[in-house]
């Protein structure tokens, strides 16, 4: 009977063990696939702040053109006579939690950037777009700056560089060519007026044979 116990006792141990395993591994695909979804959020906001200060800077009255000094400039613009809004809101950096940014600065000219102040080790290596290309070598979010360069053109939220292509092509010269058009009708020609009716037969007898008849000679 205590040989039993023992028995059943170490395979509730191994059953425990395989679950803890389990779950762990459960457990960290879940943080993965989690900290996946904060970078695509991450990206989104980055190209937000990026598109902002582009807008702030491509929107400057008069040259030289400048940058913002701050990211309450972004949301309240008062350059103008009606202030401008550049930016919705300062976002959450998802990786933190906070609305607290790193912030890219060039002496004299201002805030040309932003990058997260988180020091994770991100899991996305692979698929950025060109002007984000040294994120595959970042060793932590601090390594994901988001500058505008004057020139640039805006990127997408999720993933930038998705721009449909245009669809400008001309079509197959098959195609463009124009339909024939039908050859106009001539006009029916008249019709040919009847034969004339033959003329009436005639009672006179000298007139049937075609000419008077002699007289009889006299005896």
């Amino acid at each position: 009977m205590g040989a039993e116990r023992g028995f059943t006792y170490i395979w509730i141990l191994f059953a425990v063990a395989v679950a803890g395993i389990v779950l762990a591994a459960a457990g960290q695909l879940w943080q993965t696939e989690a900290q996946r979804e904060k970078e695509v959020e991450l990206m989104f906001v980055g190209e937000q702040f990026r598109q902002a200060i582009g807008s702030y800077y491509e929107s400057s009255p008069g040259m030289p053109k400048r940058y913002p000094d701050s990211q309450e400039r972004l949301l309240f613009d008062d350059r103008f006579p009606i202030p401008k809004r550049h930016l919705r809101k300062i976002y959450f950096d998802p990786m933190t939690g906070r609305a607290e940014w790193g912030l890219i600065r060039k002496p004299g000219i201002g805030i040309v950037g932003i990058h997260s102040l988180s020091t994770r080790k991100p899991v996305k290596r692979a698929n950025f777009h060109e002007r984000y290309a040294k994120f595959a070598d970042a060793v932590s979010y601090e390594d994901w700056t988001f500058v505008y360069t004057p020139g640039e053109t805006g990127g997408t939220a999720q993933q930038p560089g998705s721009q449909p292509q245009s669809q400008s092509k001309s079509r197959p010269e098959s195609q463009s060519q124009p339909k024939p058009q039908p050859q106009p009708k001539s006009p029916a020609q008249p019709d040919a007026p009847p034969d004339a009716p033959p003329p009436p037969a005639s009672s006179d007898p000298s007139a049937a044979a075609g000419g008077s008849i002699p007289p009889s000679p006299a005896y």
